[in-house]
């Protein structure tokens, strides 16, 4: 996938009707400074209709899903399915292939504790196929979120698999062409980002699922920051799993989506069990609903899923063609960045395959303190390691400050963020 050009752009109207819908985005920080909001890889800003829409949820049609006959439990019910398949069809998916969690780290840990599971035998005969033995490959790259590397750590030591991965360039780009060596015939599982929340780079899904194919190989993706951003069509990546959120794409918080292919959630086992996902229970055994149910235990975050769908239904009706124009220019304008004396981008330099993502480092000052400085005019962006140890350190660096822009971001506000930078070194007296 390469993101060098892009037919739809938002107009000035657009994106000012766009930036109107975020009410957030009108407050002031800092004394009255207007807020500048570069975090959005972090969380998003809502829209208006998302608060809407779970405040309506409240009001009009509050009541637990899949277990009454009254009016309410049904119209509850109908939003609540509703929302899954604007979300599905958000990625291209079938309702069926879309499973709540509480949000990307769980959707993984599923996938990874109910490959567990069939190790230990559960799920009869048609989850052997996820079993792993002694010996059996998890591959991971050195990009990754910790949620998409101590799920698997935990998932090695418990079976006795052996971690291994791709290592990233100087780039901070995934080694993708080290693909025939890192996934070997022992290789069960690759789990992989689609984009990096620390350098912004994509990941050519291509190449890592064909050879994973060559090996019968299963493959997740970490789609946290592709979804919200870029048109993605998870069936025709080909990937067997993948996670994403709500909250990083203009939702709810404390909500994401598994994706799986149909055959394969119906093989795995469950993970968490309980009310609303079984058939039949007695006092020596339980059956299991088909999925996604199977994997929805309990009482589920209706408001937020509602919410969910509504986020998904906004930025269709934007258009992610759009989308992805618009934040491409953002992307170009944040990498000028790297021409402000004593600032290094950690990533690449070139607004090509890569988002509006951009994390960097000040010469002679500490991220935090960037962070602040930055915060005091009004500025958010976010400071530390960024979920990604590993990467950090193979640039050898402990922290970065990250800027990171949404489709309601302007070049006003990149703007802003420039020149607030390009005073950083002079208030610390590094010149």
């Amino acid at each position: 996938m390469t993101t060098t050009a892009h037919s739809a752009r938002l107009t000035a109207d657009e994106l000012a009707a766009v930036r109107a819908d975020f009410p957030l985005l009108e407050r002031t920080v800092r004394g009255g400074r207007p807020l500048v909001y570069l975090d959005s890889a972090a969380t998003s800003q809502k829209p208006q209709v998302v608060l809407d829409t779970e405040v309506d949820f409240y009001e009009e049609r509050n009541a637990a899903v899949h277990r009454g006959a009254h009016q309410l439990a049904e119209e509850a019910t109908e939003a609540f399915e509703d929302a899954r398949a604007d979300v599905a069809a958000f990625v291209g998916a079938r309702p069926g292939e879309i499973v709540w969690t509480s949000g990307a780290t769980a959707a993984i840990n599923l996938v990874a504790y109910g490959i567990s599971n069939a190790t230990l035998g559960r799920g009869g005969e048609a989850a052997r196929r996820f079993a792993l033995a002694p010996g059996d490959e998890i591959v991971v790259t050195e990009a990754e979120h910790h949620a998409n590397i101590v799920p698997w750590q935990e998932l090695a030591a418990r079976t006795g698999s052996v971690l291994r991965w791709f290592d990233v360039d100087d780039d901070g780009r995934v080694r993708v062409e080290d693909a025939a060596s890192v996934i070997t015939e022992r290789t069960r599982v690759v789990a992989f980002t689609h984009v990096s929340n620390v350098t912004g780079a994509i990941t050519p899904v291509e190449p890592v699922v064909a050879r994973a194919r060559e090996v019968g190989a299963l493959t997740v993706l970490d789609a946290c920051q592709s979804v919200p951003h870029l048109p993605v069509d998870l069936p025709a990546l080909g990937v067997d799993f993948a996670a994403f959120s709500a909250h990083k794409m203009l939702g709810p918080t404390g909500v994401g989506a598994l994706y799986g292919r149909r055959e394969l959630l119906e093989a795995l086992p469950p993970v968490t069990t309980g009310g609303s996902m079984i058939e039949v229970v007695t006092m020596t055994e339980s059956t299991y609903m088909a999925p996604p149910q199977r994997f929805e235990a309990g009482t589920q975050p209706v408001a937020q899923v509602v919410g969910f769908g509504a986020a998904a239904k906004y930025l269709h009706e934007l258009g992610m063609d759009a989308v992805a124009a618009h934040e491409h220019e953002l992307a170009a304008e944040l990498l000028r960045i790297g021409e402000i004396p004593g600032v290094r981008i950690i990533g690449p330099r070139e607004p090509v395959d890569r988002l509006a993502v951009v994390s960097f480092v000040v010469d002679g000052v500490h991220a935090h303190d960037v962070g602040q400085v930055l915060d005091d005019a009004g500025i958010a962006v976010r400071v530390g390691h960024h979920c990604a140890q590993p990467l950090h350190r193979r640039f050898g660096i402990a922290a970065t400050a990250r800027a990171s822009a949404s489709v309601y971001t302007t070049r006003e506000d990149v703007d802003a963020f420039r020149e607030a930078l390009a005073g950083v070194r002079a208030f610390f007296s590094v010149d």
